[in-house]
């Protein structure tokens, strides 16, 4: 098969989806009115709070949900074939993954621009609430550890990037406050950040940057509290904006180079059911090793806690929140289509085979192979920490509703900030994520689960047909929890033994890892049947109430309330 079809299969289904099936739902469904106030309007605080125009707001909608996964998880998944990968990303695009985006943008603003806290709190019951604040947390936590020590390990090994990485950060205060403050053109704006971007990425060649993983991890952290801090406009708005465009450009290049060189996919289209190495088997494991370009629970946490505060217009939605999730899933195909055109001999750690395949792309191009094996990996780093000082900021939204009450200093930004890189610190330097590490697919996975069953329940709540959120929230939570349930029992199963996959002994920080990871698996296996069993309970009262009213919404407390 030429590597061509991918992208445009890609193409394709984009076009589809987002002329066809995206704005049937938008206009017939959901009823998107552009005459309708939007948090972003009602409560404007500068901060949190801030209506946005649709064109800035798709490139930070963009950057704010495209991390490293999208790139990583096709090259791993890559064991399986590369034919199960790109069904995976296409279907689970058009069927799951926009409708999870778009729906957590719309639930939020029709409710006021609550996180996903608040409206589980009026939807379903106050423990769904306390439930789902705790799992977000410790799953952001876990999220935010592992893109942290990512982004500083590549930083510590490529001394090319960090200048530019630092650039990038004071170019998008410049933009920031040359939109908001200077009234400066947009298009000038966006010209003036890239060039202070691109002017650095040329001086990293001849002034490199050396530092230890421990002073890049907490360039990182210090990175992301103020992106946690201050407001929304003057850092993570714009830095997230500019971010866009360079990844934009990086995957442009891409596609060309597949469509100029055409390279002949080497890798096999599928491997077998179960995966060589590790035995995992194609279900459910494959659905939790793609998340993001597909669907990935971490979207729902940035529409639902970002976008909705962000709209303009309830009529912008779609094409941002709907259109940037098509276009990630573009992104995952470039990452998959690199992987299945290197050689089976090849190797390497997953960043490594994406920056020589893009090298490889770009040499297509007449580019010199080598400013791609750098842009590759430069492109990850943006991705992960462009993630990451929103993952902070959330985990200081998520401190304040879980305990601000209980412990009223919680509230303050700074002290809830603190306490998560603190958390963060500890997990990354440590090296102590890498035990539950492998859980975070299945982690992520539940909480898309989880959005679309508040989603579902929400349609249910004002008498919409909830069939297109209801059925990819029953695929997902059921492949979800088959997922937990295999790496539990594989983890616990060796904790017991004390014997890894290939039957020798492990080593005693492993075996501890390994009981840890597996009892937070039992433990999340647990939490999803109790949020589930709460969310079958709404639905039942909310149905009831429908049948036995015979105008107006379900129940008019509830629909003033959302």
């Amino acid at each position: 098969m030429n590597s061509v079809l991918i992208p445009l299969l890609g193409a394709i289904i984009y076009l589809i989806g987002m002329r066809f099936y995206a704005r049937y739902i938008d206009r017939k469904v959901v009823g998107a009115d552009g005459r309708k106030a939007t948090p972003a309007k009602m409560y404007a605080d500068g901060v949190d709070f801030m209506p946005t125009s649709k064109s800035i707001l798709f490139g930070y909608q963009f950057k704010s949900i495209a991390g490293a996964a999208p790139v990583l998880g096709p090259i791993i998944a890559i064991k399986w074939g590369w034919l199960p990968g790109l069904i995976w990303i296409l279907l689970g695009t058009f069927f799951i993954g926009w409708v999870q985006d778009y729906m957590s943008t719309m639930v939020s603003v029709r409710s006021d621009g609550k996180t996903f806290g608040g409206i589980s709190f009026t939807l379903i019951s106050a423990r769904a609430r306390t439930i789902l604040l705790a799992f977000i947390y410790l799953y952001l936590l876990l999220l935010a550890s592992s893109f942290a020590y990512t982004v500083a390990k590549t930083m510590a090994e490529a001394p090319k990037i960090p200048l530019a990485v630092v650039m990038l950060a004071i170019g998008g205060v410049v933009v920031g406050f040359l939109i908001y403050r200077g009234g400066a053109p947009l298009t000038l704006v966006t010209l003036i950040g890239l060039a202070i971007f691109y002017g650095a990425l040329a001086l990293n060649h001849f002034l490199p940057i050396t530092a230890s993983l421990k002073i890049w991890l907490i360039f990182t952290l210090v990175f992301s509290f103020f992106g946690s801090v201050l407001p929304i406009w003057s850092f993570v708005q714009p830095v997230n904006y500019l971010s866009f465009y360079i990844i934009l450009i990086g995957m442009a290049g891409a596609v060309l180079g597949i469509f100029v060189g055409h390279p002949g996919l080497e890798r096999s289209s599928t491997t077998g059911f179960a995966a060589a190495g590790d035995g995992l088997p194609l279900w459910p494991m494959l659905f939790v090793t793609i998340a993001c370009g597909a669907v990935s629970g971490w979207h729902g946490v940035v529409c639902s806690t970002g976008t909705s505060r962000q709209l303009e217009s309830e009529l912008d939605a779609r094409p941002v929140a709907g259109g940037a999730m098509f276009l990630e899933m573009i992104l995952s195909l470039i990452a998959l289509t690199i992987v299945a055109i290197t050689p089976k001999d090849v190797g390497g750690a997953p960043g490594k085979l994406f920056g020589d395949g893009l090298g490889r792309l770009f040499g297509y191009l007449h580019l010199p192979e080598s400013f791609g094996q750098v842009y590759g990996p430069l492109m990850i780093v943006i991705l992960a920490i462009t993630l990451l000082h929103l993952v902070i900021r959330f985990m200081r939204i998520g401190t304040n509703e879980l305990l601000g009450r209980a412990l009223p200093i919680m509230r303050v930004p700074a002290i809830g900030t603190l306490v998560a890189l603190l958390l963060t610190f500890l997990l990354a330097y440590t090296g102590t994520f890498n035990y539950i590490w492998v859980l975070f697919g299945s982690a992520n996975q539940l909480m898309a689960s989880l959005a679309l069953m508040i989603a579902s329940i929400w349609l249910v709540s004002q008498r919409k047909n909830a069939v297109f959120t209801a059925v990819p929230m029953l695929f997902m939570y059921i492949t979800t929890m088959a997922a937990i349930a295999v790496l539990s029992r594989q983890l616990l199963s060796q904790a017991f033994s004390g014997l890894g996959p290939d039957g020798k002994d492990l080593a005693t920080d492993k075996v501890v890892g390994n009981w840890v990871a597996g009892l937070i698996g039992v433990a999340l296996f647990a939490a999803a049947l109790i949020l589930a069993y709460d969310g079958w309970r709404a639905y039942v009262r909310y149905r009831s109430l429908q049948k036995n009213s015979s105008a107006g919404p379900a129940n008019s407390g509830i629909s003033s309330a959302l």
